[in-house]
């Protein structure tokens, strides 16, 4: 279990504090579409705990998701947390929720692990994401085998030229989005990727600033 470097270090040059949510068990348990709350209660409220100490949570990329972080997101979309999920980690908000993934048909063109920009995205102009990049088109990297297929109370807001889902979001909560794509590699050089992690804290900021 890790916190990617640049995933942390966007956060923090946003103004904000990265911490990372543990599981609470000795073991991980990765798992697909399929997931279950298999925390005891002492384990569960552990959890809760760490995650009230936050204004908000992101899930990062990576190859699996274990099943506690289908948990954590399910519980910060029940308590309107913001949540923004990076690749693997819109699986993660997807599946919480009761959605599931496939592998697309082209990973060859869409797993370019060393490129910035892969290809265009197409953003619905009456959604939370345009209103972070104020732009119905933009360019983005790419390093993913998995899309998502179905994604219960969320709306598929932005699409590359292949149909597949690049951005996943809540009309319903302050902020709950899940991106294909990867803006912790491009936030430095690229002001549309920064603002989606400045939009984010902006949300925390302001709920923190309520309580």
């Amino acid at each position: 279990m890790f916190i990617r470097d640049e995933v942390k270090q966007a956060v923090f040059d946003n103004g904000a504090v990265a911490i990372g949510i543990l599981l609470p068990k000795d073991e991980k348990l990765d798992v697909g579409d399929d997931w279950v709350n298999n925390l005891s209660q002492e384990e569960y409220d552990s959890l809760i705990t760490q995650i009230n100490l936050c204004d908000g949570i992101i899930f990062q990329g990576g190859v699996a998701c274990d099943n506690y972080e289908m948990i954590v997101a399910k519980y910060c979309y029940d308590h309107d947390i913001p949540t923004l999920g990076i690749c693997c980690g819109q699986n993660v908000i997807v599946r919480a929720l009761g959605g599931t993934t496939y592998e697309i048909s082209n990973p060859e063109k869409h797993n370019q692990i060393t490129e910035n920009y892969v290809h265009n995205v197409y953003i619905n102009p009456s959604s939370k994401f345009y209103d972070i990049v104020k732009h119905e088109e933009i360019k983005v990297n790419s390093r993913h085998k998995k899309a998502v297929d179905s994604f219960p109370l969320l709306e598929k807001v932005a699409i590359c030229e292949d149909g597949y889902a690049e951005v996943v979001e809540s009309k319903n909560k302050k902020f709950y989005m899940g991106v294909r794509f990867h803006p912790e590699s491009l936030y430095k050089i690229d002001e549309n990727m920064n603002n989606i992690f400045k939009y984010f804290i902006d949300i925390c900021r302001y709920i923190d600033s309520c309580r």
